[in-house]
């Protein structure tokens, strides 16, 4: 099986602030993560939620890939992989084609892509070490 589970669901925001306080009072919990931007301004936040503590991230609308949406759609959701180079090489082999190259996000293991598969759909796919993380507990119990 090539997509193990949902790994991040991104949404973009022109405004983080103002989405990550909609979405405290929606989830009734606090963002967990914040990043600034070079102005100062939030440029990320990012919440844990439900049963596998899967993961929300809002980011600044300004790190959209280029073309990317700016109405319904635009969201990206990632699923995580085992081999995400071998995943990204197979779905462009089986006809998809590049939405967001193989992009490493800091040094802790965060790696994601995303293609369009031959529908119009987006499909996010990454390396997630929290998603490992999670798993290893679920199944050591």
């Amino acid at each position: 099986m090539s997509l193990r589970g949902f790994a991040t669901l991104n949404f973009w925001a022109d405004d983080v602030a103002a989405a990550t306080a909609w979405y405290e009072e929606f989830l009734g919990t606090k963002a967990y993560f914040l990043r600034p931007g070079p102005d100062g301004r939030p440029a990320y936040t990012e919440f844990r939620i439900g049963d596998y503590q899967g993961e929300l991230g809002i980011i600044d609308r300004r790190y959209a890939p280029a073309g990317a949406a700016s109405g319904p759609g635009g969201a990206v959701m990632h699923w995580h992989v085992d081999d995400l180079d071998a995943t990204v090489a197979r779905l462009l082999a089986m006809g998809a084609t590049e939405y967001q190259p193989i992009t490493p996000h800091g040094d802790e293991g965060f790696v994601t892509a995303s293609v369009v598969d031959p529908f119009g759909n987006v499909l996010g796919v990454m390396s997630n070490p929290h998603y490992r993380d999670v798993l290893s507990s679920m199944t050591a119990e």
